[in-house]
């Protein structure tokens, strides 16, 4: 009776109060009274890397989704800066763990547009509290930083002297304090256009950096077995905090690749399965994608090379050969995310099983013990995200979450063509720019109900809007095209002006050669 009254519990009081239950577990926080958090409410200094911008509102939503904890967030965080009122410091904590965008947190204290007005209200603040920070047995440094300008040291020196007023006690510690104050200068996004004086500027408690520490520890550069569309280490954590990966979850890729991104899903604690269409990928029998390299065979490379090295052997289930066009999954298959990269058609194939042979038998007799290497067909975008989109709604549990990349032409991108099913509503969707003409969107969508039972497929994608290959291709050979148009223009313009140079120093060599037989004469 005590193990099915706890199953009914939410996930995230089973965490707090460590209440351990096989395969339920969960990094949330619990949700809060509006009365408690109007008591607690602190404002807090969100610092993000600069840089997949349009990736912060998604990755920061999805992670305050997590912990139960409900606040407006801006429909977009261009400044490197945001601050936030939160109920408690241990969720500005728990963001911290999680978010790969986030560089660092701190409790401000004091926000101004001028010094001078920083430490006015610096001065202000209730002395009870600053003094309970600065015990005499607690050391602290104070950081100054700058966002789009630089300082001497001897700056940074006058400016830390600049709040000797604050009760400092302790011992001043670098490494490691008890206390880290830090001071940050904004100064706007264009470094060609540096104002005199600041924007903005702000003092307050470091609490935590983000976890951009993870992106060096996954990094591709250093992993064993990789492909030629594997998936950046900083995108794929991205994915993952999108996908709301938590401790125990199942988590799947139809397009698993070389396996990207599970690795970032099983980093978060879920258990990983995939598959993919293509066994020599999942054999690590392709070429190298490494340049150094491309002249030796791979050898002990595989996906689950990769969950080894990082030691995440634990949380990989396994990856097998198959087409994702064909629903051969057994229908009881539930699962709490499904995190993929679909390929567009352009360095990888995109293929199915099937062959474009007349009365072709559809189960070709295998002799035992032998090999069969099936024909493939194309198998065009629109029809693999209708089959994702289809396939998430039998499978996916309510609630949980899909998240795919999708690719489009900058000019034609209209947000009314992207895929959509009754079954899910789109929760995030942002933009990672490939060069002037093309992109790719992160989409995220959440499911909100099942599927009907009898229902044909339910899934609303554009064969105009997602025609990405063909029309990839036919804008490259356009360019290649204007390419030599104007590089042939460029050269006739070289001849005409060489021309025009060969000329100019030939009249200039006969004014000197006429000048030259007149000084003679004039000598004789």
């Amino acid at each position: 009776m005590i193990i099915l009254t706890l199953l009914n519990l939410p996930k995230s009081l089973l965490t707090r109060y460590n209440v351990k239950i096989p395969k339920l577990h969960s990094i949330s926080s619990r949700k809060m009274s509006t009365s408690e958090a109007k008591r607690n409410f602190d404002k807090y200094l969100f610092w993000f890397a600069n840089e997949h911008v349009d990736f912060r509102v998604g990755e920061l939503k999805a992670i305050l989704s997590l912990l139960d904890v409900d606040i407006p967030l801006p429909d977009s965080i261009i400044e490197p800066f945001l601050i936030l009122e939160l109920p408690s410091e241990s969720i500005a904590l728990d963001i911290a763990k999680r978010s790969v965008t986030l560089k660092c947190i701190l409790e401000l204290w004091a926000e101004a547009t001028n010094v001078q007005t920083l430490h006015s209200i610096l001065k202000s603040y209730p002395q009870h509290v600053i003094k309970s920070y600065f015990a005499p047995d607690k050391s602290f440094k104070i950081k100054v930083e700058m966002f789009c300008n630089s300082q001497t040291e001897q700056e940074k020196l006058e400016k830390i002297e600049s709040f000797h007023y604050l009760p400092i006690e302790g011992r001043v510690k670098l490494k490691n304090p008890d206390l880290s104050l830090q001071y940050i200068e904004y100064f706007g996004l264009d470094p060609n256009t540096i104002p005199e004086e600041p924007f903005r500027v702000f003092f307050g408690r470091k609490l935590a950096d983000g976890r951009r520490d993870i992106i060096t520890q996954l990094s591709l550069k250093s992993r064993k077995f990789i492909g030629n569309t594997s998936m950046d280490a900083q995108l794929s954590l991205i994915m993952a905090n999108q996908g709301r990966v938590m401790p125990g979850d199942l988590v799947f890729d139809p397009f698993v690749g070389s396996g990207s991104l599970l690795i970032s899903a099983a980093y978060f604690g879920a258990y990983v399965f995939g598959c993919d269409i293509d066994f020599m990928m999942l054999h690590g029998k392709t070429r190298p994608t490494r340049k150094q390299v491309r002249h030796i065979p791979r050898q002990n490379e595989s996906v689950c090379v990769n969950f080894e090295q990082y030691g995440l052997r634990s949380r990989y289930i396994d990856v097998l050969v198959a087409d994702s066009s064909v629903p051969f999954w057994r229908s009881g298959l539930l699962l709490d995310a499904i995190i993929t990269d679909p390929p567009y058609g352009i360095r990888e194939a995109t293929e199915k099983v099937g062959t474009t042979k007349p009365c072709a038998r559809s189960s070709p007799e295998v002799p035992d013990g032998s090999f069969h290497y099936p024909s493939k067909v194309d198998y065009s975008l629109p029809d693999i995200l209708t089959d994702l989109m289809d396939f998430s709604a039998r499978h996916l549990r309510v609630g949980g979450r899909l998240v795919y990349w999708i690719p489009v032409f900058r000019s034609e991108y209209c947000e009314d063509d992207l895929p959509k099913h009754s079954c899910f509503s789109l929760i995030s969707n942002s933009e990672q720019v490939l060069s002037a003409h093309t992109s790719r969107r992160l989409l995220t969508y959440e499911k909100s109900r099942q599927p009907e039972t009898n229902a044909s497929k339910e899934s609303v994608v554009s064969r105009e809007s997602v025609s990405f290959r063909d029309k990839f291709f036919n804008h490259a050979e356009e360019t290649r095209q204007m390419k030599r148009k104007k590089k042939m223009e460029n050269y006739q313009n070289y001849q005409i002006k060489l021309r025009d140079t060969t000329n100019e120093t030939k009249e200039t060599d006969g004014e000197l050669s006429e000048l030259s037989d007149q000084i003679e004469r004039h000598d004789k």
